[in-house]
């Protein structure tokens, strides 16, 4: 590449970093950054992970709760040229040594109460909270001055929850997310003036590179928190220090059912952000009668493509708040049928997407790869609709994946663990609809024997991490079945959804 063309997710700290040095980029619990310390700490982290012996191109697995920490791990393994992997810091057993083996990750950069969940023998360096963690080694650690990654290079294995099969590393490279970036920063109205706080968990893309960095690069002051905290949130908002907020349906749920919702001063809201699942359309009329003058933007997409596909803006909701908007600035979608010619509107079909946002495919499965990029466009999995102004609808998922409370669950996953328990002859695991997790895992169960509901959900809570765990378990006499012998789960949902 002509040098001076370089287009790389940490240049874009760095040129707000020089457009700006002296605001504040990154408030986290007690500590505050500058946008010039946020940059030199970065050059900083990405010297001491290349003295570890890292050379460009290795993976390195990020398993740690949110901090300023984490984020300056990530932008770091950009600058050094090396290949980010974040883990779900509430996996464990099986499904943490998949991630970690899968990617071939050289290093870990764990928490310190996490570390004794790593498989023996990992190699791990603290992030914090440590004589020797990552931040502690920052003062004494000259800046980095090794070569820069290129736009065309892996930045990150974004792994997808696993859903007919294990979980897919989604490679993304620093040219994808950038654009991602500007999709997000026009689609969502993002600005310098925002005080946006950050809640989510950050190894979720959702939060890192839909909200996290789109806001870093156009000079945004950002509190980051532990996790969604109503009490903390509601403060900030009182207090003037935020007035804009992503969080899934299940968050938002939550504000909403606090007895103090309807007195506390949210009228500093100015923006809300919703995503990662299906906001149910009566809470949202309900926070809107409560908050008439907030903007809210509904925000759909998937790992694949860094995620954000499309957006619905503040001002696109009424008569279509079910939708999901239509595609944002470097995403070009239609829905296809089985043969992968475009239907009419209206018409259900796979949603699929051509966009320099898109991965590059996926981590050591190149047949995996080869059947979601194909006829010239990424397959989403997604059943949807468009109707005529170009907006579009999800209304079914192709594989059967559970969405619980913003993250995926594969139900095959579950069932294999449930299916090691000797009184359960026959299972399927389905989404229901619940109050607070939008989908509840549910096993519906043919038993051989005396066993409980709350035997298995323990057998299976000793086996996947506990977000995977059932929620309610029900016992049947046989499964519903169609003529070739496969289990017609989506009868198992309209029967015990009531």
């Amino acid at each position: 590449m002509t040098p001076g063309h370089h287009s790389t997710v940490d240049g874009v700290l760095r040129r707000s970093a020089r457009r700006t040095p002296a605001r504040t980029a990154v408030e986290y619990r007690d500590r505050a950054w500058t946008y010039g310390e946020l940059d030199e700490a970065v050059s900083r982290a990405a010297a001491v992970l290349r003295a570890e012996g890292l050379a460009p191109g290795d993976r390195v697995a990020a398993y740690g709760h949110n901090s300023d920490a984490y984020l300056i791990a990530f932008l770091a393994c950009a600058r050094a040229g090396l290949v980010h992997v974040p883990v779900n810091q509430n996996l464990t057993g099986d499904d943490l040594a998949y991630l970690l083996g899968q990617s071939g990750s050289a290093l870990v950069l764990a928490d310190p109460d996490l570390t004794d969940r790593l498989p023996a023998g990992t190699r791990a360096l603290p992030l914090r909270d440590a004589g020797g963690s990552l931040l502690a080694r920052l003062p004494r650690t000259a800046p980095y001055d090794g070569p820069e990654a290129a736009g065309e290079d892996l930045v990150q294995l974004l792994y997808t929850s696993g859903t007919t099969a294990l979980p897919k590393g989604a490679m993304m490279t620093h040219r994808a997310l950038v654009h991602e970036y500007l999709s997000a920063i026009t689609a969502l109205d993002l600005s310098a003036g925002d005080r946006p706080v950050h809640s989510l968990p950050l190894y979720h893309s959702a939060q890192t590179h839909v909200f996290l960095l789109p806001y870093l690069a156009v000079g945004a002051t950002n509190v980051i928190l532990d996790a969604p905290d109503g009490d903390r949130i509601l403060d900030l908002i009182e207090q003037g220090r935020a007035d804009s907020l992503f969080a899934p349906p299940t968050v938002w749920i939550a504000l909403a059912g606090r007895p103090d919702f309807a007195t506390r001063d949210l009228g500093g809201l100015r923006k809300a952000y919703y995503g990662a699942s299906i906001m149910p359309v009566p809470v949202l009329e309900r926070l809107r009668a409560r908050l008439p003058a907030l903007a809210f933007y509904n925000c759909f997409g998937q790992s694949e493509i860094g995620p954000l596909a499309t957006v619905l803006g503040p001002d696109e909701h009424e008569g279509r708040m079910d939708s999901c908007g239509r595609p944002v600035l470097f995403v070009d979608a239609r829905v296809v049928d089985e043969a992968g010619a475009e239907v009419p509107a209206g018409t259900p079909g796979e949603i699929v997407y051509r966009s320099p946002q898109l991965c590059e495919g996926y981590w050591g499965k190149p047949e995996e790869t080869e059947e979601a990029f194909r006829d010239g466009w990424f397959h989403s999995g997604d059943l949807a609709v468009k109707d005529i102004d170009g907006y579009f609808t999800i209304v079914d998922r192709i594989k059967d994946a559970i969405n619980s409370g913003g993250v995926m669950v594969a139900s095959r996953q579950v069932e294999d663990a449930l299916h090691t328990h000797e009184a359960v002859a026959e299972v399927a695991v389905v989404g229901l609809p619940d109050e607070r997790w939008i989908e509840a895992v549910t096993a519906v169960v043919v038993a051989r024997g005396e066993v409980s509901e709350a035997d298995l959900i323990a057998h299976a809570r000793d086996r996947l991490a506990p977000f995977k765990a059932p929620k309610r378990v029900v016992f049947v006499d046989a499964l519903p079945r169609n003529a070739s012998g496969k289990i017609l789960k989506r009868e198992l949902r309209d029967r015990f959804s009531h």
